[in-house]
């Protein structure tokens, strides 16, 4: 009977200890039935918690990083670096130029030689039959004004790029619409980069601007695009892939005509010029964009370094769209200057914009005197 006594007696204890212990935990838990949070940087801000979820203070929130918004070099500072890159880039032809004019005497061969070397520049033909008769005009044969020949060679050369025409961008619309620049131009030309590039010059130039992404067949170049827009801080306007490019094209402008913005720049699919359903295709952008705004500025991307080439592509792009522009992309990577003259003179527009290089400010306006000066070294 007692060993049974003491086996109760213990049961009893074990039991009482349990039960006080349960008790204890659960006055732990009372003051709020919810666990501390655990330490995380995704949790949803303070202001933004329900009403009835505490707030543990010692809670970690980090708010998502607003993207960087560069601040675009002006136009002033990029024209004085860019005239120095060209006259590296282009400086050979017109040396070659200088040292056949400054020759002790001026003669048949000498002229086939600068004739040759216009021709080898991509002047073009008839522009350097002007050039050089423009030239033998000025200085005798016998070679007795060559210590002028720098001179007169400068005053030719300028008036072949032609200075009269008017290079300035038509980037404000009238009536209260926005300035509508279509992007026009081949696969490879940097079509894309350059409309991310001239977004930041007019950025610079406090103007309020929005992209078109319209070249819906490379989800690549759209991807790229927003990356430009992140960086100066514009919009932009995007459509499915694949989808219409004429449809995001109006999206764009009507986008850029509600918000009230300077200019719409529109990005277009780089198109060969042989593929006449593309052609059409690129027709019908600009139809659909003029029920919404009037295209003020088409500008045409070519890339310097493809020469004659080049030439071709402008003709057909100049049928369709009516360029009013020329970019001159890789200027820089070619000894070739003398597409600019080739290419004005053909089209009859002018070159408006030049770039020389990878950098997101080597976009720059054109000018025809620091162009010569550079090409004369």
């Amino acid at each position: 009977m007692g060993d049974w006594l003491y086996l109760i007696i213990g049961i009893a204890v074990v039991a009482i200890g349990i039960v006080a212990g349960l008790v204890t935990s659960g006055r732990r838990r009372r003051p709020s039935e919810v666990p501390a949070p655990t330490r995380r940087t995704d949790v949803i801000a303070p202001h933004e918690q329900p009403a009835d979820v505490p707030v543990a203070d010692d809670l970690l929130v980090e708010e998502p990083p607003a993207p960087t918004v560069e601040k675009p070099e002006t136009t002033a500072s990029r024209l004085v670096r860019l005239r120095q890159r060209l006259a590296g880039a282009q400086g050979g032809f017109g040396r070659g130029l200088l040292n056949l004019l400054s020759r002790d005497r001026l003669d048949e061969d000498t002229w086939e030689a600068i004739e040759d070397t216009l021709l080898t520049a991509d002047v073009g033909v008839a522009p350097t039959q002007e050039l050089v008769e423009g030239l033998r005009t000025r200085l005798r044969v016998d070679g007795s004004q060559a210590g002028d020949a720098k001179t007169v060679l400068r005053e030719e050369l300028v008036k072949l790029v032609d200075p009269t025409m008017d290079r300035r961008l038509q980037i404000t619309g009238a009536d209260g619409h926005p300035g509508v620049v279509l992007v026009v131009g081949v696969n490879g030309t940097g079509k894309t980069t350059t409309v991310g590039k001239l977004a930041r010059i007019l950025v610079a130039e406090d103007k309020t601007v929005v992209l078109g992404a319209a070249d819906t067949f490379r989800a690549a170049a759209v991807d790229q695009l927003a990356t430009w827009g992140e960086r100066v801080g514009v919009e932009v306007v995007r459509g499915a892939e694949g989808g219409d490019p004429a449809s995001v094209a109006f999206d764009a402008v009507r986008e850029g005509a509600d918000r009230g913005v300077d200019t719409v720049i529109v990005d277009t699919a780089g198109r060969l010029q042989n593929k006449a359903g593309l052609m059409d295709e690129l027709g019908k952008v600009k139809r659909v964009i003029e029920k919404v705004a009037p295209v003020t500025e088409v500008l045409l991307v070519l890339d310097a370094t493809t020469g004659q080439n080049g030439m071709s592509q402008a003709r057909v792009f100049a049928e369709v769209v009516d360029v009013t522009g020329i970019v001159l992309t890789k200027l820089d990577g070619s000894a070739k200057g003398g597409i600019v003259i080739a290419v004005q003179r053909e089209l009859g527009v002018p070159v408006k914009l030049v770039g020389l290089g990878e950098g997101a400010d080597d976009l720059a306006p054109f000018d025809p005197g620091a162009f010569v000066d550079a090409l004369l070294g």
